[in-house]
């Protein structure tokens, strides 16, 4: 069937669809967020970004691990990875690092039991040698 997998796009695409999910959440539209009375302090031209509610907000907006939003200049000083490259890195340390929770005896048990009752409906006989552990 020639089946392939990339386990950098895997990774991508978990960011990805955490980015869409936290976007069609919505954004709040209130007092607060509007910041009316932050323009009016600051002014008609002058720099929102630098201001405290501005950074206070942005905390609260989607925080992508791969997609670097920082200048170009530290990008290049951390060595001009791509979306790739990183997604890559988190791929390996993923399938190195991480510690499954067992999965219950009574998943178990409920797992076999539909995949057994699946086999009676379609008339297949239990795979040879198969161990129920």
């Amino acid at each position: 069937m020639g089946m392939t997998i990339d386990y950098g796009q895997l990774v991508m695409d978990n960011e990805f669809a955490a980015m869409i999910k936290h976007a069609v959440q919505g954004v709040p539209v209130n007092d607060e967020t509007l910041a009316v009375d932050v323009m009016h302090e600051i002014g008609i031209g002058k720099d929102y970004l630098a201001h405290e509610h501005t950074y206070k907000h942005m905390q609260s907006q989607s925080q992508s691990r791969l997609i670097d939003r920082r200048t170009r200049e530290y990008w290049e000083a951390k060595g001009s990875t791509d979306i790739f490259q990183r997604s890559m890195e988190q791929a390996r340390y993923i399938l190195e690092n991480h510690k499954p929770e067992p999965i219950s005896d009574s998943a178990l048990a409920e797992m076999r039991s539909i995949v057994e009752e699946a086999e009676k409906e379609l008339g297949v006989s239990p795979a040879s040698g198969r161990s129920d552990t």
